[in-house]
């Protein structure tokens, strides 16, 4: 079973394709039942559908292949609860040689992107004419299809677009403040006229520009010690609060000055980030007095009450840590360094508490505004965003820590959030929901991935919380095609379940496109329930989707625990899978084997344990942040690259191959391109770096070692390229001190205690090699 080709259609990774039929023996399987769901991956052909879908009256699933459809009675019964339900009048025409696309027994994926906001099937006058193209004869072919709805679909950009709130830190050097500005410029000059923007800067106040004020600049200060709640805040700007509105109505802007449209203050709202000059008074012993928190606060205030679900975006410009008001990180004295994983540890971190306080409650009020947290931080030294990692990743928000706002690292993840479609819209996917339904004999555990729990409860919810759990519906501020979820699920055996009988599972997406425009892309598919005993189980295990799924388990554990106790946990499962799924001779270590659909688990196991999400050493808390935030929304893909690295090697011997992470890798005449997702290093052997410096490649007699010094390169600008945030790039010799950041992932198979041959590279560490680790394993596995 190729689960890369399944994953293409679906969009979908699951940890066993084959569920046993009863909870008890899904439990014995170690590894929990999960998906890893990409509910809005990049798909060749995807049919986009410019109507309304039907929905079961009972459980809310949408029509899809699997339901049993009467044409003669136009009645329909659904998959998931065997409701009966009838179709609308604009399905008269149904039939079998007249399928509406839905019903297509090839489009488990499919997009709803309705004409027009809030129209219902009953009434969209398309319906009425072969169901607006996207209701046709099973003759007609998906590209004339999408060809035909896909104008449709979006809608024009007339009416409100999405919001933007630009929070700039002015503490910043006024050569890095010049470079952010340029780039605010540019985003402001490529934004919809539709779109909503507002400025907010801080140091130790807060300013919120009023651009509707055209006489001169004029703000709003706030204190930057001071917190307020929502109601002051816009008390304060002379903002009623708006009521709730419900999803797909057209939102009603309160007539204020700070939240304005591009078209009515595009000249003022450049002016005030043309004149935005560093405040930054540098005084002997003492960091800078800054707000970050306060000036996050404020802005959220301003959304709240404009724009209420609607999709909106704070966007976060900092350079260093707040040392002043809500969510402050360190104070602003010098003598007192900033917080490090030791200091939370011990518990010596006097702010750190009332930081993490402050950011859940700014999360839920994200939440509940459908509003983003972007934090773009530029800074040398750590700027708190271990404090700020939960409102941006619950949020769905970018979060990006680099060196200086003139890298290229910061302009492209800048440009690449406001990238625009062919229709001139944003390309962005902002206020979204996931449902899952399911059928009875199926419960919900729980979600990991950057969203929050809605807490709706249904029959299909599992009391065993896994993540964010309690509920069939999440909520995620905004979506990129590649944002990836696991969801846990587990059997519901209370009625006997038939080996053999089909299970369907449904994830119902609903976003915002850049237009505003309401979407609804549902994905249905089935599986089979086997027996305890059947092959399937083991042919169905993805050890892919097994270990980064697992690894998104470890670090949500490990937010609330030690990782000596995480490291303890993974091993106490990886000794139980083994012994569960192995072949062996009771109590015989070297009889121990596993087939080849089980024989690559151990060794991710191995490597996540030396990841930089277990083993936090050598990082800060922002950083462990950082890397923990991206693995919980990548793919299985790019997991498994930061989990266990990628390592090719180039040699004059043929193309390029890729070798075993292993420091026996490392040779004088070849070239290693080792990708760990977060940074790729090129590694020259010794000797090939020699010919470098002797500038050999320069000589056209030499044109082999100049192809051969190209290849890499280009291979890793093109790796740098394909990601947001771009990976460091890292060029070393061998030997030199750049080469640790390929020796702290190489397995430790040479070290200072074995016997090894002159001129191979070593590595000082009391490590476990890889093939000691296995050993272990068997020795543990077998005894169980």
């Amino acid at each position: 079973m190729d689960f890369v080709e399944l994953e293409a259609i679906e969009g979908l990774r699951w940890s066993w394709n084959s569920w046993p039929a009863s909870k008890t023996e899904s439990s014995a399987l170690v590894i929990p039942l999960s998906v890893m769901c990409t509910p809005l991956m990049q798909q060749a052909e995807l049919p986009i559908l410019p109507y309304d879908p039907v929905v079961c009256c009972h459980c809310g699933a949408v029509l899809n292949p699997y339901a049993r459809v009467e044409y003669a009675s136009r009645i329909w019964f659904c998959a998931f609860c065997h409701t009966k339900n009838s179709f609308p009048r604009s399905y008269a025409g149904i039939g079998e040689t007249n399928l509406p696309a839905e019903l297509f027994p090839t489009y488990s994926v499919v997009e709803y992107a309705p004409g027009r906001k809030n129209a219902s099937p009953s009434a969209n006058a398309g319906m009425n004419h072969n169901w607006a193209n996207g209701l046709s004869s099973s003759s007609l072919s998906l590209s004339s299809m999408v060809s035909s709805s896909s104008s449709l679909s979006l809608g024009d950009s007339r009416g409100v677009g999405p919001a933007f709130v630009f929070v700039v830190d002015t503490c910043s050097a006024e050569e890095e403040l010049r470079a952010l500005k340029s780039e605010l410029l540019r985003v402001l000059e490529q934004l919809p006229e539709s779109a909503l923007v507002g400025l907010v800067t801080f140091d130790s106040m807060v300013r919120v520009h009023d651009t509707g004020f055209s006489e001169c600049s004029r703000v709003v200060l706030f204190h930057g010690e001071r917190e307020l709640s929502p109601d002051q805040i816009q008390q304060f700007l002379r903002i009623k609060h708006m009521k709730q509105m419900q999803l797909g109505k057209t939102p009603v802007i309160q007539k204020q000055s700070f939240l304005l449209s591009v078209y009515e203050c595009e000249f003022n709202i450049t002016s005030a980030v043309e004149e935005i000059h560093s405040s930054l008074h540098v005084v002997p012993g003492h960091r800078p007095e800054r707000c970050t928190g306060t000036a996050i606060s404020v802005a959220l205030g301003l959304l709240e009450g404009c724009l209420v679900n609607t999709g909106s975006r704070i966007m976060v410009f900092t350079s260093g840590p707040a040392t002043l008001g809500p969510g402050v990180i360190v104070d602003s004295n010098l003598s007192n360094a900033i917080r490090t994983h030791r200091d939370l540890i011990n518990g010596y971190t006097p702010y750190h508490g009332k930081s993490c306080s402050f950011y859940k409650r700014v999360s839920q009020r994200l939440s509940d505004a459908s509003v983003v947290l972007d934090l773009f931080a530029c800074s040398l030294d750590q700027i708190g965003a271990a404090e700020l990692k939960e409102p941006v990743e619950s949020s769905g928000g970018f979060m990006m820590l680099g060196e200086s706002f003139e890298s290229k690292t910061f302009r492209n993840c800048l440009r690449h959030i406001f990238t625009r479609d062919e229709e001139g819209h944003l390309k962005m996917f902002l206020d979204a929901t996931i449902q899952i339904v399911t059928t009875k004999d199926v419960k919900i555990c729980g979600a990991l991935g950057p969203c929050v729990s809605l807490q709706k409860r249904n029959d299909l919810v599992s009391s065993n919380e896994i993540g964010e759990g309690g509920t069939y519906m999440w909520k995620s501020g905004a979506l990129t095609n590649k944002t990836c979820f696991a969801f846990f699920f587990q059997v519901n055996d209370e009625q006997k379940i038939e080996p053999g009988s089909a299970f369907f599972v449904q994830f119902i997406t609903q976003y915002r496109y850049g237009n505003m425009r309401i979407r609804k892309r549902v994905t249905t598919v089935a599986r089979r329930w086997v027996g305890i005993r059947s092959s399937e189980i083991n042919a169905g295990f993805d050890q892919e989707a097994a270990a980064a799924m697992m690894a998104r388990l470890a670090i949500h554990r490990a937010e609330k625990r030690y990782a000596r106790d995480i490291i303890k946990w993974l091993d106490d499962t990886l000794i139980h899978f083994a012994s569960k799924f192995g072949d062996y001779v009771q109590e015989c270590a070297s009889s121990f084997r596993l087939s080849s659909n089980f024989s690559l688990y151990p060794q991710f196991m191995y490597y996540l344990r030396r990841s930089q999400f277990i083993d936090v050493f050598n990082s800060c808390p922002d950083e462990t942040a950082y890397f923990r935030l991206m693995l919980n929304r990548e793919g299985v893909v790019g997991s498994l690259i930061m989990i266990q690295p990628t390592l090719f090697q180039y040699s004059f011997d043929g193309p390029p191959v890729p070798v075993l992470l292993d420091v026996r890798s490392i040779s004088p005449d070849v070239i290693l391109l080792f990708d760990s997702y977060f940074y790729v290093v090129i590694h020259y052997g010794s000797k090939i770096a020699q010919w470098r410096k002797l500038g050999y490649d320069k000589d056209p007699n030499h044109e082999n070692l100049r192809k051969l010094l190209e290849a890499p390169e280009l291979d890793a600008e093109q790796l740098v390229a394909e990601r947001v945030p771009a990976p460091k790039l890292i060029k070393c010799d061998q030997h030199s001190s750049q080469a640790r950041f390929l020796l702290a992932k190489l397995n430790p198979s040479i070290t200072q205690n074995s016997t090894y041959t002159d001129g191979s590279d070593i590595i000082l560490t009391d490590d476990l090699s890889l093939q000691v680790f296995i050993e272990h394993l068997q020795t543990l596995a077998v005894q169980c």
